[in-house]
């Protein structure tokens, strides 16, 4: 079940949820940006469901519903990254996918040119996701329809966050698979249990970033930093640690959760959230000790 307590923003036809903290508001804002997999009618994609699965965060906003409790404001996606991918700038777009050329310049990065930009071209290596050309006035919907109102909902509850506290800290949330394929840098390589990116120390404090994989080193599981991901746009949309204003992106691997063919929960995943639980506990009390100290500093 997805997450949609107690906002005016979530709806059965919204492209977002936002669960709000039943109790006192801490400076934290977590999204998972790549948790939907209701496919909207215009797709229009020639691939499997199967192929479009493996792009999806499965249960990673389920895994992470327990933030508001502690404080934290969670958001999380409806669509799929497949159909477009809110943790992509605009300019992030494949030429190669359009019927007609983009009226503003492009800039694609280097994945989006393996076929994962902002408009994913491939489902799977050698899996195309159409056997089309896009117009721009579909891309156009895509981004004015669901790109601009997820950034919008996750800017708005980083913005109050930052504007009742004067600090922030932003989690972006996602999900890996066990071993990188054709279309990752890591292709075949085995995976650790998380992730934890800051685009190598450009939006947060390293301090944060190390407490983070200290935290769940901890705990027992195999972390790694910046390696195979340094973070996608979303952390630098919200970050500005000379600010005081923190985002780091954590990767969870499936194999922990999830039966990676089947697309279902196995026996790991309450022993995960149950981990996750305690990690945003921990997390509030790492907030509350910072705030502390922002306000002791002279």
């Amino acid at each position: 079940m997805t997450p949609n307590n107690n906002t005016s923003a979530a709806s059965s036809s919204a492209p977002f949820f936002v669960a709000e903290p039943a109790g006192a508001r801490l400076p934290i804002v977590f999204d998972s940006p790549h948790s939907g997999i209701a496919l909207p009618a215009d797709f229009g994609t020639c691939a499997p469901v199967s192929a479009i699965r493996t792009s999806w965060d499965a249960f990673v906003d389920e895994l992470w519903a327990g933030v508001p409790e502690h404080g934290g404001v969670l958001i999380g996606a409806h669509f799929p990254r497949a159909y477009i991918d809110p943790n992509r700038a605009l300019a992030d777009i494949d030429a190669q996918l359009l019927a007609e050329p983009w009226p503003e310049p492009l800039s694609p990065e280097k994945y989006t040119l393996r076929g994962m930009g902002l408009i994913r071209r491939d489902a799977l290596p050698n899996q195309p996701m159409y056997d089309r050309k896009l117009s721009v006035a579909e891309v156009r919907h895509r981004i004015d329809a669901y790109y601009r109102p997820y950034r919008a909902a996750l800017a708005a509850a980083a913005e109050r966050a930052y504007a009742e506290h004067g600090a922030l800290w932003h989690v972006d949330c996602h999900s890996m698979k066990s071993r990188g394929n054709e279309m990752n840098v890591d292709a075949g390589a085995a995976r650790p249990d998380f992730v934890i990116s800051d685009r190598r120390g450009a939006t947060a404090a390293p301090a944060f970033t190390q407490w983070v994989a200290d935290w769940f080193s901890g705990a027992g599981y195999r972390v790694q930093i910046n390696e195979p991901y340094q973070g996608g746009d979303l952390l630098t949309a919200v970050s500005d640690p000379g600010r005081h204003r923190h985002s780091i992106q954590i990767e969870l691997n499936r194999a922990l959760y999830m039966d990676e063919a089947a697309f279902v929960k196995h026996t790991g995943f309450a022993a995960l959230k149950r981990d996750l639980d305690a990690f945003a506990a921990a997390l509030a009390a790492y907030v509350h000790a910072q705030l502390a100290a922002l306000r002791a500093a002279p």
